[in-house]
């Protein structure tokens, strides 16, 4: 992937590149240097691979009906502590501002590069993915544990492909844990909600697992 200068340069915003630009540019280099069969499927993956977190939701959901009411307030707070994460993570990135390195460096990349006002820092991709491993992980560990690599894979596809430098899946994938901890942790308090909620008629969703321990 030849790098061209950049344009527009006065009018970006924050530039990332002097924290990491080189190693985005090595990276760049082996994606141009690698098999057109491999920049495709990674470039598939980094486009639809977090339908594979919605995959893991729903399984740790049928899991959870023959489950107690604290796994299964865990499982479905999953999709609510994705979202969570989103918005912070886009609130966070509308106050840093940093340019896309395939802006900033002029670099061509796999997937198209976002245009103007749509930040780099942190990647949205890699949060979601790390907010739905943590939360899956507190869940079961199994699902975690497949969840959490797929995550990985997740995050460095983002710099393969060119639109991420490598500190914007590595922040992406702190945000995403720590809200993601933080919020399945919680989770498992609302437990007694459910425990009832599955004696209605969300029984039949909820499944009517071992009942929580009276305190």
């Amino acid at each position: 992937m030849t790098a061209t200068s950049p344009t527009g340069a006065a009018l970006l915003a924050y530039d990332g590149s002097g924290i990491d630009g080189g190693l985005y540019r090595t990276v760049n280099g082996w994606a141009d240097d690698a098999p057109h069969w491999l920049d495709q499927m990674i470039k598939t993956w980094s486009a639809l691979g977090l339908g594979v977190f919605a995959v893991l939701m729903l399984l740790a959901w049928w899991q959870a009906r023959r489950a107690d009411s604290v796994v299964m307030a865990r499982v479905l707070a999953a999709p609510l502590i994705v979202v969570a994460a989103y918005v912070a993570n886009s609130v966070l990135k509308s106050v840093v501002q940093e340019v896309r390195p395939c802006q900033q460096l002029g670099t061509v990349s796999l997937e198209a590069c976002p245009g103007a006002g749509d930040w780099s820092f942190p990647s949205n991709h890699t949060v979601i993915a790390f907010a739905a491993a943590a939360a899956l992980w507190f869940a079961y560990r199994w699902i975690g544990w497949i969840a959490l690599v797929a995550a990985v894979l997740m995050g460095a596809s983002r710099v393969w492909v060119g639109v991420h430098y490598p500190h914007d899946v590595l922040v992406g994938a702190l945000v995403g844990l720590l809200v993601g901890i933080l919020l399945a942790v919680a989770a498992g308090r609302v437990a007694p909600l459910v425990e009832r909620l599955r004696t209605g008629a969300l029984g039949p969703f909820l499944g009517a697992g071992p009942a929580v321990p009276q305190t």
